[in-house]
Parts: structure tokens; sequence; C-alpha cells
């Protein structure tokens, strides 16, 4: 693919950018590496390598270079693409900004930032949140997988080696799980007395032993970069324009180009 020509060249492009700043990173660490003191993943890595390199389990600086990108792109392009849909979700249904909105004044008020010690008392932007990764969807079909042995599921038998791809988005809009699952309908994570309920329906990260590194990680970004700017602004479209909520999908399945107009609260 990389001596045919066409627009597919421009993701190998674009790739090997995120490679060459990555490697960049690692040769600094490289010069400053102290074993005794490690200050992130690639001091980790290093003091690996540093002991004895094994390309059979991994620990090489070429697999050290594509670890470093698989955590770069992965923690960045889907909480952006996420916060992007929930923008698009709160211009799109102005009541429910509205409401959240409401819930962040009473529980955190103005003076200061939302924190994370807020999010169990702010049961509806949680939901919110929730129900912008289940419509969101962004990695539909998860990440492939490969079976490391024979396995058989339900009457089904896939071989050792075979690719293996999960398709989340019939978890997600499954119609047994979901009270109305195409509708955008924060309700789905609310229980009778308006309070936050977990959902087993609920799996953007995946789930078992492969379960998304860092959903821990993502899971607080989007709280409390969401609730933080909603409670500075309010986010409207632009009079005359209504903005689709069709999607593109690439790497990750992202809003269409829209615009939208920002006020502060």
């Amino acid at each position: 693919m990389k001596r045919l020509p066409g627009p597919h060249q421009k993701i190998f492009i674009l790739t090997q950018n995120i490679i060459d700043y990555v490697q960049a990173r690692i040769d600094e660490h490289k010069e400053s590496h102290d074993p005794s003191n490690p200050r992130d993943y690639i001091d980790c890595f290093l003091s690996v390598i540093s002991e004895k390199e094994d390309k059979e389990a991994g620990f090489d600086l070429k697999n050290l270079c594509l670890s470093a990108m698989d955590l770069f792109v992965a923690g960045t392009e889907t909480t952006t693409t996420t916060l992007n849909w929930a923008l698009l979700y709160m211009i799109h249904f102005p009541h429910i900004q509205e409401k959240v909105q409401t819930e962040i004044d009473a529980v955190v008020g103005s003076s200061r930032l939302p924190s994370m010690q807020d999010r169990d008392h702010l049961h509806y932007t949680n939901a919110v949140i929730h129900e912008v990764q289940r419509m969101g969807n962004i990695i539909p079909l998860n990440v492939v997988h490969m079976t490391t042995k024979e396995t058989t599921l339900e009457n089904y038998t896939i071989p050792k080696g075979v690719m293996v791809v999960g398709n989340l988005d019939s978890v997600l809009h499954d119609t047994s799980m979901w009270e109305s699952p195409h509708t955008f309908n924060p309700g789905h994570f609310l229980d009778e007395n308006g309070k936050f309920r977990k959902r087993d329906g609920f799996l953007p990260f995946s789930i078992g032993k492969r379960v998304c590194l860092g959903e821990q990680l993502a899971r607080m970004e989007l709280f409390l970069f969401f609730s933080g700017l909603l409670q500075q602004f309010t986010f409207f479209a632009p009079e005359g324009e209504q903005p689709t909520l069709d999607f593109d999908m690439g790497f990750v399945r992202t809003p269409k180009p829209y615009n939208l107009c920002v006020k502060l609260r």
C-alpha cells in the first residue's frame, strides 16, 4: 500500500509525523535517563531494555516507540472526539444543556471549577456524559484482537491466531438493553429517583482482560472538561443553522464538521 498512489498516503505521512515526534521524546529520555528515578512510561521501558533487549517479548526500542504512540493517539483522539459529540448534542438539545447547567450551579456554584469529588453529586450531568458516549459510539467495532488458543464461543469454534472484532455498536444500541436505543436520552442512566445508575449494556471501553487501559483517565477527563465547559459557557447553533447528527467514519466515528456559538454565562 505504501507504493500505491492515493489518499491513503496521507495516513502514512501523518502516522510517520507522530512516530518522529515520539522518537524525539525517547531520544531526550535516553540522554537523561536515571534508572533509580523513573519519570514516566518511557523511562520504565528504557530501564527494562537497558538490562536486556528482548524482541520476542516486545522489549526493544521499536516497540517502545510504537507503544508510546498508541498511548499518545488513544489518549487524545478519543477524548477529543467524545467532547466534540458532547457539544454537538448540547446545541442540538438545548433543554438538556440547560438542565445540566442548573444542576452544576446548584451543586458546585460559580466560585470554583467542578472537581472529581463533585461527580457523585452531579447525577444528571454524569448521565448526560454516559449517554454521549453511548450515542457517540466513537469506536463501534472496538479494536482488533487475536485468539491465542483455539476458543469455543457458544456453538462456534475460533481457531488459534484468528483476528476477532467485537461489535460494540450491537450492545450500545441493543433493543433489549435500552428503553430507546436510537434516541439521545440521559434517562437511560437515571433511576426513578433521578440518581445515576450503571447499566450492563454500557461498554464503550470494551470489557474483560483487554478493556481500555485509559478508561479511568478518560472518564475523569470527560467529566472535568464537560462540566467545566458547561459551568462557564452556553453553546448554541448559529442563527438559521441546525447541525446534523450524521457522522464520518475514519479511525474513530466523528461528527460531521459543524459551527457553534459560545456565550459566557
